[in-house]
């Protein structure tokens, strides 16, 4: 949907979100550009703080009172802890939750008109509480019809019904949205390091695949045969008979919610348990399956208890503290909208990426780096190498504990040494790493939630000697085989030069270089034309340089350049042979 067709309805939605935009774009611009340039910069920096936290209220609200993808942005920007300021985070962090939900006739009337009956004769009871309102859509309770339970071995499920109106909304959002990238190119701060049309086709690509429930059944079962074989790891089926484009029906899986530690501990598992296998599963959606589930927020997982058996337990063990007792679990993941594919190419630089950070190897970090494509292979590292190792040897291997007793002098002290060298690396943003760090930020922000202790380095290291292993499983296969093709081309060698002697013996061998004359000779010629060129031109200045003040000799120059023009004109011609 382009500019001009956002009109009709919702042409003050398309400029409201433009005003909003427009509005804080010259701000910014006058804080941060305008007021340093006259001596003002500790104008800007002592109202910073402020500043970011009224843009996030602004945000906030007009937020919760359009819906559609704005809710969607602002969770974006609420999980960015590693680049935004907490004052904007903080604001943008339960954004979710306050969305309204929809009036139950209208998603009646959708669903009806979606599954083609009236909703009795679907199901023999549909909650009009819906359990959940996105932004997108909103889930109800329900129970399937005893055709449909019998034919399906399930009973209770949720039903998820797009909201009314929502593929239109949607469609005008990314018309602001695509304006706004552009308004953006011209900020070279920001066009030299994120391509923000193309991260905003990325984010248009994942929102309409978000509003095709077909397609999140589709990734629903995927993910569900990836981890079939793994007892750490569930997901919901589907009730494809009662699924479309607009109204999905699945297994209700509902259980303990991530986040609630309380629930959790009642029910004998620990937190800190979950953390480790939450972290472990994630690493393994990146690195094995290669299909990462990018929206992990508290709603989106459930940690279902399960019955301990023998002296072990599936799918997880948390110890009770106090009790000596052990509890099952597994995780159970829905709202699979979302998902990030990764690439060959980017699961190798992540894998380096990763190797690199548990061995604090800075020279392999930049590495990977460049390998992903977040910096630019002409970028000067060598600094940026230094900058790395003196952050591995102070703050290396620290939890996010440990990191919030640090002295935040220490963090300033470091910020000023080398802050200006990060700014002037050539950084950017690949787009397709967009849902990937969202996934990670995620991820990040739930492990230390659970965990205050939780220690990402004590979760990636396990993961990267695996990684190493594999590593140099494959190593030696590559080596084999580069062996044995060198073995071959060996055994065939003494043959291949005794044909070769034989032929000459014979007088069969023969050398063509004419074709290598030709070329010699066009490139002579050309060579001579260049000459020829820059000496006429170097003339031809001269001469109307001289024209004033020495006026025979300028002329003079003037017309004895026409013989090197001559020469660039006609020297080198091809011969015809």
């Amino acid at each position: 949907m382009t500019a001009a067709a956002a009109q009709g309805p919702h042409r003050a939605r398309y400029r409201r979100i433009l005003s909003f935009a427009s509005r804080e774009f010259l701000k910014i611009w006058w804080f941060e550009l305008v007021l340093p340039r006259f001596g003002l910069s500790s104008v800007a920096e002592r109202t910073r703080a402020s500043r970011m936290q009224r843009f996030a209220r602004r945000f906030h609200t007009l937020a919760i009172e359009l819906g559609g993808l704005m809710i969607k942005v602002g969770q974006f920007m609420s999980s960015r802890l590693d680049v935004l300021p907490p004052e904007i985070t903080a604001e943008l962090e339960g954004l979710q939750d306050e969305v309204p939900a929809v009036p139950t006739p209208q998603i009646r009337a959708l669903a009806e008109a979606e599954l083609g009956m009236p909703l009795e004769r679907v199901y023999t009871w549909f909650d009009d509480t819906p359990v959940a309102a996105a932004s997108l859509g909103q889930v109800h309770r329900a129970r399937l019809s005893a055709l449909d339970a019998e034919d399906t071995g399930l009973d209770e499920v949720v039903v998820k019904v797009q909201r009314p109106g929502i593929d239109e909304i949607v469609a005008v959002d990314l018309a602001a949205l695509r304006r706004v990238a552009r308004w953006l190119t011209r900020v070279r701060i920001v066009a030299d390091r994120v391509d923000a049309p193309a991260l905003v086709e990325e984010f248009a690509v994942t929102s309409l695949e978000e509003i095709d429930y077909l397609h999140e059944a589709r990734s629903a079962e995927r993910f569900r045969e990836n981890f079939a074989d793994d007892p750490r790891v569930a997901a919901p089926e589907i009730v494809w008979e009662r699924t479309t484009r607009r109204v999905l029906t699945l297994s209700d899986v509902t259980a303990i919610k991530i986040n609630d530690t309380a629930a959790l501990r009642a029910a004998g598992i620990d937190p800190s348990a979950v953390a480790d296998a939450f972290a472990e599963v994630m690493f393994d959606q990146v690195f094995t399956h290669r299909f990462v589930h990018a929206d992990p927020h508290p709603g989106n997982i459930f940690v279902t208890p399960v019955p301990s058996t023998g002296s072990g337990t599936q799918g997880g063990s948390g110890t009770q503290g106090g009790s000596g007792t052990q509890g099952g679990f597994r995780l159970t993941f829905i709202d699979f909208g979302m998902m990030a594919e990764v690439s060959d190419n980017l699961r190798q630089g992540l894998r380096t990426l990763l190797i690199a950070v548990t061995a604090r190897d800075s020279r392999g970090l930049v590495r990977a780096a460049k390998e992903i494509g977040v910096l630019l292979p002409t970028a000067d590292t060598g600094e940026l190498e230094r900058a790395l190792t003196a952050l591995f040897a102070r703050f290396g291997g620290m939890g996010f504990a440990e990191l919030s007793r640090v002295d935040p002098r220490e963090f300033t002290d470091f910020a000023e040494e080398f802050g200006d060298m990060v700014r002037r690396l050539p950084l950017q943003l690949p787009e397709d790493m967009l849902l990937l760090i969202r996934a990670v930020s995620l991820t990040s922000g739930m492990c230390s939630g659970l965990d205050p202790a939780f220690n990402v380095w004590d979760a990636a290291e396990p993961y990267a000697a695996r990684l190493l292993r594999d590593e140099s499983g494959t190593l030696m296969q590559d080596m084999a085989e580069q062996a044995m093709a060198n073995a071959a081309t060996t055994w065939r060698l003494p043959k291949r030069i005794d044909d070769i002697i034989t032929r000459v013996d014979d007088g069969n061998v023969s050398f063509d270089t004419s074709r290598l004359e030709r070329r010699l000779d066009r490139l002579e010629g050309i060579a001579r034309r260049i000459a020829s060129g820059v000496l006429f031109a170097a003339m031809l200045i001269g001469g109307a340089l001289l024209v004033g003040p020495l006026p025979p000799m300028g002329i003079t120059l003037l017309w004895v350049s026409a013989i090197p023009l001559l020469g660039a004109l006609f020297l080198g011609r091809r011969r015809p042979r």
